[in-house]
């Protein structure tokens, strides 16, 4: 089976949102992109602003639980509707964020892809991205890869986008040829 669905999990800052831009030009048709942050900018204010705490730490209320749900269904419901389709996501459960994507998108070919990057890297990029609360990169940078099962790592630490947007591509058109 050809992949439908293409599944980034990496910490803030970790180079997901740059993958996913190379991967869009590099695949051979068009494919569509759906990250976390675009969820986010498309909540109301008042649910953003509780998300980070100013430690970097983010709090996840019931709330935000059930729009994020409703998004993943929906993300699921544009592949199966036939539109090839890139997420953009940051596991912060673990294994248990992936579980919650595993039900709305079950009978999709998935690739599931672990975007890692070295805490330290990730967090300079932070500073110079300026739109990222102070601590957050680091945090997130290993704990939401635990427990995580992956088809395939790339690691940005030394590496970049495009190099790890050709890997990604190898895996998915080779799994795309009969």
């Amino acid at each position: 089976m050809a992949t439908e669905v293409i599944v980034l999990n990496g910490g803030s800052s970790s180079g997901k949102s740059g993958i996913v831009r190379c991967l869009q030009a590099l695949l051979p048709e068009p494919w569509l992109a759906f990250g976390i942050d675009g969820l986010i900018e498309a909540m109301p204010a008042s649910l953003q602003a509780a998300l980070v705490s100013p430690d970097g730490s983010v709090q996840v209320g019931p709330e935000f639980a059930r729009l994020e749900a409703a998004w993943r269904r929906g993300v699921a419901a544009t592949a199966r509707a036939g539109a090839r389709v890139i997420i953009d996501d940051v596991f912060l459960g673990g294994a248990a964020s992936q579980d919650r994507w595993r039900e709305p998108l079950a009978g999709l070919d998935v690739l599931w892809v672990g975007v890692r990057c070295e805490a330290a890297v990730a967090a300079g990029r932070e500073i110079v991205r300026g739109d990222r609360a102070p601590g957050m990169a680091e945090k997130q940078a290993e704990a939401v890869h635990q427990g995580v099962v992956y088809d395939l790592e790339v690691d940005t630490t030394h590496t970049e986008a495009l190099d790890c947007a050709r890997t990604v591509v190898a895996a998915v058109v080779s799994d795309d040829c009969p």
